[in-house]
């Protein structure tokens, strides 16, 4: 079929054709974010999950839908093992804000000590800045400590009560929080709980891998009371199918039952790899309705494109000894899996892989919710790796010089 009409859009964070299954977290949010701007208490809100279940499309819609109901917005997204730069990114995006709030008719000293706490900020963290100012200057005033846990506390603050003074509130938005340092994440925490204290009118939404909300939690221990975490998986069923038809349909293009049974099997109901499935399928079919024939013989190429857009990305960023240990993991299986079974699949204790256990986690390649287990943050990467290593090597300890 003409490709130019395909409806499906395999990318990272790109937006699918159709919504569908994640009803009850956009209701959970839309919720928190009415009551937010009318200045009642909502907690603030870090989507859990896998790669490809679609947490960053949530979250984009989430930023969207917050925009449109007047929110002053920053949206983030943090590098891989970019602990140590929120501060970089924050003060621009901050600046952006305050320089949109000076357009609303407002009394100014509210706005005066938002631009003078960003001033201190950014002189405290080293930040090249030329200062957004309403007469009044840093001295004597907050966050220019230099700690982020007190610092960042001070700064938002000023900035949402220059918010509230003009009739908004301060939306903040953050992709891939498992990279923050542990100290950016205790400075958020405290943030919230300033903010949920003070009755500001401050909304966190974030969306990372599942150890989130342990890290979090680590940090400040009255995290899991501040954040709720709803967890972003596969979808059902019938999630996963009208995912698939609707947007067929709008083109004018069925699916045959066995072709959606097929296809919502091999993808395990993960959003991005139903949108892959749908694009290769829709290509590979002559006309509708797409039958189970056609996603077979789109399998090569569906399997192509993943291993090198998808998984390969991340398999090529690890060492040879973490590629060993994800090979460990695969022959083992999806999991979660015991850490002792992992490495007495490599041959030795588990201690002897710890390092690189640990790395492999920083990473954002595994993740581990409880205590002696690990699972792959990414959907079918077991197939992946059994297919790129056929052959499991035994682990050979480093010879110190």
């Amino acid at each position: 079929m003409d490709p130019r009409t395909n409806p499906f859009a395999p990318g990272a964070g790109a937006r699918p054709p159709a919504f569908a299954g994640r009803e009850q977290i956009l209701e959970a949010a839309d919720i928190a974010l009415d009551r937010q701007i009318a200045g009642r208490h909502a907690n603030s809100m870090i989507l859990l999950g896998l790669r490809g279940v679609g947490k960053t499309v949530l979250l984009n819609r989430l930023h969207e839908e917050a925009k449109a109901k007047g929110y002053e917005t920053v949206r983030l997204e943090v590098p891989d093992a970019a602990g140590g730069h929120l501060a970089r990114m924050l003060v621009p995006m901050l600046d952006s804000v305050l320089r949109r709030l000076d357009r609303r008719q407002a009394a100014q000293d509210a706005m005066g000590r938002a631009g003078a706490a960003l001033v201190n900020f950014a002189a405290a963290f080293k930040i090249s800045y030329q200062g957004f100012a309403l007469g009044l200057d840093g001295d004597g005033l907050a966050a220019g400590s230099g700690n982020m846990e007190a610092d960042l506390p001070d700064l938002m603050r000023a900035v949402w009560e220059a918010a509230a003074d003009r009739k908004t509130a301060l939306g903040l938005f953050i992709d891939e929080v498992q990279y923050l340092s542990r100290d950016e994440l205790s400075a958020l925490a405290r943030t919230c709980h300033e903010a949920a204290q003070q009755g500001g009118r401050f909304l966190m939404i974030g969306a990372g891998l599942p150890q989130i909300a342990a890290l979090a939690g680590d940090a400040k221990s009255y995290a899991e009371r501040l954040f709720s975490y709803p967890e972003v998986g596969p979808l059902s069923d019938a999630a996963a199918r009208e995912v698939l038809s609707r947007p067929a349909a709008e083109e004018g293009v069925a699916f045959e039952d066995a072709a959606l049974d097929r296809i919502v099997a091999d993808t395990e109901g993960y959003a991005y790899f139903l949108q892959s499935w749908g694009k290769f399928v829709w290509d590979e079919a002559d006309a509708s309705p797409i039958t189970e024939d056609d996603v077979i013989r789109a399998h090569p190429a569906i399997r192509a494109d993943l291993d090198e857009s998808f998984f390969r990305v991340r398999y090529d960023r690890s060492s040879p000894a973490e590629q060993q240990y994800l090979r460990a993991m695969a022959e083992l299986g999806p999991g979660p899996h015991q850490t002792g079974d992992v490495a007495k699949i490599l041959g030795t204790e588990s201690s002897q892989v710890a390092n690189t256990r640990r790395k492999l986690i920083e990473a954002g390649m595994i993740y581990s919710q409880r205590h002696g287990e690990t699972a792959f943050t990414v959907p079918l990467f077991d197939t992946f790796m059994r297919r790129t290593m056929p052959d499991l090597v035994p682990y050979t300890p480093r010879k110190r010089g």
